[in-house]
């Protein structure tokens, strides 16, 4: 946290030293006016007022270039979004202590992908991939604080600033950083997320940059959850366990890390560029260059054979590392008679593994997977009156890393503001990489399916209706094939955990309902989820209901000074067979010995609003008292128990 109080004072000192420069800048003109003026009249004052910079013209551009602002205001949405994660967490259980991993309660299974990701994705929930670097542009250097309390001796600070040092030029610099103990023994987290971005436009508009550098490190100490008797412990509500220091977890001696490095620089050229109002044309090329290394490594001073089996070692460490470096070429078209074409070649050099190979009693356990990926992609949107409609095509020129993705998708716009979306989307491609090959010092957990294992093949039908006055609904199926999941084997007495292909396809099915009622200062903001899925052997569980219900006030007081929201928010899911957690993996498995879920989640939360500065005062899980101990993030993992949280954004704008 040292790294992030230094961080903290040097965001302050540009803040400040831009505020100084400005002000003196300020003093030198009116000294120098009053030499040419003898006085200066109170309406050019005031017009000097009215030139002050709105809140729309501090932009914030997003991967695919799409351009909004940024929002200073207070809703519901941003007290859904006032979390680690900074995004709305509803498909998401989170675990006992900040900073650790998330059990998914809902999935996407359909994204625009073709090649395996990398593992270990239970630490990739606060991990900033390309999509979610944003770039800004801003006439007045900005500032943004996020800060919020954790869990015993730790806090969570996000820190970001950006500047246009011309017209043409921005960038910006922020980091991301966490340390929480937590309130079970060896739980302790600390993370850190940098990023630096970069963006210019020539003069003429033709020539464009965006550049970023992304540094990140996810560390979690890890106890493998509470031992049997420790849950028996914990559901009793005994106040000699109010104290959760005293559980002995499955073990104290572990912890994993995820860390990544990552540039990314992309150029772009306009070789034609005609405005037209009745028949724009624009026609340009572009080139993107970007290169990560990521690593997970596992180390734990002491095997603990009761609960990953045998070993070859006495202490752990297993360590896996992808490097990964892609180049682009493509060609832009924009006219509003053609549509909007996007065509580009892409190539991949995929090196993922192993500093060696591992022989055991199966046969040889190879330490390698590299491959040269070339791939096609095309992107297509045009607008005929009120409809929208658009399409992509990704796919791979690669014999061993076969892989295509396909979506066409099209919009109604009716008049009041309601919207009809429609999309259907296929996606094939191979498990991610850790299901393909995977080496480590435990003896059963080594395996190479990478010529044994099909490519995951699902389809996906989606309707959307949106009409925030009358209610949002979203309704998609899904249909997968060779479904590849992580559960434990016939022996599971010591816990081993193996990925499994299912051979049948299975069906899953949402629909998603969104409403507010509002009386008076009054409000009900009601999101539902209804979820099923087809499979015979139940290999992919998910909760029947998610149910998320705030009842709130707003309004503004002090004679507008202060907007306040107040109110409760209350979350709830069905029982089913809830995934475990495996802390060698980083992964969820499948189980169905226990079912879990079905308890109440009430928060309790006061939010006020001062000129650019919204503060936030939550009672998380207050009922935990009175409404049982039997909540659970996982098997023998418990869920958090009632905490007072404190937090703030503040944005500096000078």
């Amino acid at each position: 946290m040292r790294y992030c109080l230094g961080f903290f004072i040097f965001m302050m000192s540009c803040t400040f030293m831009f505020s100084q420069e400005k002000d003196g800048n300020v003093a030198r003109v009116q000294d120098s006016t009053r030499l040419q003026k003898a006085r200066i009249k109170e309406k050019d004052r005031s017009d000097r007022q009215g030139n002050k910079p709105k809140i729309e013209d501090y932009k914030k551009i997003s991967f695919s270039s799409d351009t909004t602002y940024i929002d200073t205001t207070l809703t519901i949405k941003k007290e859904y979004k006032f979390n680690y994660l900074r995004k709305d967490n509803f498909n998401l259980l989170s675990f006992a202590n900040i900073g650790q991993t998330y059990n998914n309660l809902s999935y996407d299974r359909v994204e625009q992908n073709t090649i395996p990701l990398f593992g270990a994705r239970a630490r990739h929930f606060n991990y900033m991939e390309v999509s979610d670097i944003d770039y800004y542009k801003v006439p007045t250097p900005l500032t943004e604080l996020f800060y919020k309390t954790a869990f015993q001796q730790g806090q969570v600070l996000d820190a970001f600033f950006t500047v246009n040092t011309s017209k043409n030029f921005n960038f910006s610099i922020a980091y991301k950083g966490l340390r929480s103990q937590g309130n079970y023994r060896n739980t302790l987290t600390s993370t850190g997320n940098f990023r630096f971005t970069s963006n210019y436009q020539a003069k003429n508009e033709n020539y464009r940059v965006r550049l970023h550098l992304v540094f990140q490190d996810l560390l979690n100490q890890e106890n493998g959850g509470l031992t049997d008797d420790g849950v028996s412990n914990f559901v009793s509500g005994a106040p000699e366990f109010d104290d959760r220091g005293v559980f002995t977890p499955q073990f104290e001696n572990a912890e994993n890390i995820l860390e990544g490095r990552r540039y990314y620089f992309q150029q772009e050229f306009d070789i034609i560029k005609q405005i037209d109002s009745i028949n724009p044309f624009n026609l340009s090329i572009y080139n993107t260059i970007s290169g990560e290394n990521r690593y997970y490594q596992y180390t734990q001073s002491a095997s603990a054979s009761n609960f990953f089996g045998e070993s070859f070692n006495n202490s752990i460490n297993d360590k896996v590392e992808l490097d990964d470096f892609n180049a682009n070429i493509g060609v832009r078209l924009v006219n509003d008679v053609i549509g909007n074409l996007d065509v580009q070649l892409n190539y991949n050099k995929i090196n993922y593994g192993y500093d060696a190979a591992v022989f055991t009693e199966s046969g040889a356990i190879s330490n390698r997977i590299k491959e040269n990926i070339f791939k096609f992609n095309s992107d297509y949107n045009k607008s005929i009156g009120k409809f929208d409609f658009s399409g992509s095509l990704d796919i791979n020129l690669s014999e061993n890393f076969s892989g295509n993705f396909t979506q066409a998708q099209i919009d109604y716009q009716f008049r009041g503001g309601l919207k009809f979306v429609a999309s259907i989307s296929n996606q094939s491609r191979l498990p991610n990489f850790n299901f393909l090959l995977y080496q480590s010092d435990y003896l059963n957990y080594n395996w190479d399916n990478y010529k044994e294992f099909k490519n995951e093949r699902s389809q996906k039908i989606a309707f959307s209706f949106l009409a925030d006055d009358i209610i949002n609904a979203h309704v998609d199926v899904t249909n997968i094939s060779n479904y590849t999941y992580f559960a434990q084997t016939s022996d599971a007495e010591n816990g081993m955990i193996k990925p499994f292909q299912y051979n049948n396809s299975l069906q899953y099915l949402r629909v998603k309902l969104e409403k507010e009622f509002k009386l008076g200062n009054f409000y009900l903001d009601n999101t539902l989820l209804y979820q099923t899925v087809n499979n015979d052997q139940s290999v992919f569980n998910v909760p029947t209901f998610i149910s998320r219900n705030t009842l709130y006030y707003s309004n503004r007081i002090f004679k507008n000074a202060m907007h306040l929201q107040t109110g409760i928010v209350f979350n709830w899911f069905s029982k089913y067979n809830m995934n475990g957690y495996d802390p060698l993996l980083a992964e969820f498995y499948v189980q169905n010995q226990q079912q879990l879920g079905g308890f109440p989640r009430l928060d309790f939360f006061i939010n006020a609003k001062v000129r650019q500065t919204r503060i936030f005062l939550k009672a998380e899980h207050f009922n935990s008292a009175f409404t049982g101990y039997n909540y659970f993030s996982a098997p023998n993992v418990p869920y958090r128990d009632f905490t007072l949280r404190f937090g703030l954004v503040w944005n500096f704008f000078l």
